[in-house]
């Protein structure tokens, strides 16, 4: 098994819910630069959550990746046409309403496979994490935290990722078509830190010092990079559903006091 969408109703009912992770992938509708797709962060978070997936079957769980969910928080790329954002209460709400739905039929774990790192984007899955219903864990690895940064390639520590090489080789990765690469060749390197200009207290591309929307070095971008990277991502997904099916497991086995 491996989309949720594309299974019947039956097969789903037959899942071992002992052994099963649910993966939604997260992404955004919003500006990344002249030469990326506005879909990008969820071309990004699908093949995470395929990688994870195939990770995870490998390591005896059954992982089933849910229909994306396309639209979030997106206010630093609110000046580009194209881009449509949501408020974070709304994301939070709808993360929710879908492990409910998923606790209902007996699923014990949602992993959310996100790359887009608009801070209000961020908290607003945090607050999905903590708000779970009882009987389903959600499962978040935030990629800004310091140890997923340092496995994620030298632009990525930099914090100019937005739409640079980064982003760009996996797109180039996954969906060559929509590289467009003659653009992205004829862009100089855009060093600026985002991660810097949030810390600063900038809220837009434009404060952070991406007036078209790209940080970082997009014409080194790479397919092969991209598979490197996506790899990596889903190490990272796979690694903290493990943990938390062992947490389960090690609580499973305390006696009852």
């Amino acid at each position: 098994m491996d989309r949720w969408s594309d299974e019947t109703w039956e097969e789903v009912r037959d899942l071992d819910r002992a052994v099963t992770v649910a993966i939604l992938p997260v992404g955004a509708v919003e500006a990344h630069g002249p030469h990326l797709p506005l879909g990008t962060d969820t071309i990004i978070a699908e093949g995470m959550a395929r990688e994870a997936a195939s990770r995870l079957r490998r390591a005896g769980r059954e992982a089933v990746v849910l229909p994306p969910l396309w639209y979030t928080s997106a206010g630093f790329a609110a000046g580009f046409p194209g881009s449509v954002g949501v408020r974070p209460e709304t994301v939070t709400r709808l993360v929710v309403e879908i492990a409910s739905s998923l606790q209902a039929q007996g699923i014990r774990l949602l992993a959310l496979a996100n790359a887009h790192l608009d801070p209000a984007h961020l908290g607003a899955l945090e607050r999905a994490v903590a708000e779970a219903p009882d009987g389903i864990r959600v499962v978040f690895p935030n990629l800004v935290r310091r140890r997923f940064v340092e496995r994620l390639g030298a632009e990525f520590r930099t914090g100019a990722c937005h739409a640079g090489r980064f982003e760009g080789s996996v797109v180039r990765a996954e969906r060559p078509e929509l590289f467009r690469e003659d653009i992205a060749a004829a862009l100089e390197p855009n060093p600026a830190s985002l991660s810097e200009a949030i810390a600063a207290g900038h809220t837009s591309f434009e404060q952070a010092g991406g007036p078209r929307a790209y940080f970082g070095w997009p014409a080194e971008a790479s397919a092969d990079e991209g598979r490197a990277t996506l790899a990596e991502l889903g190490a990272i997904l796979a690694e903290a559903v493990l943990e938390a099916f062992e947490g389960e497991g090690s609580r499973s086995r305390e006696p009852a006091r």
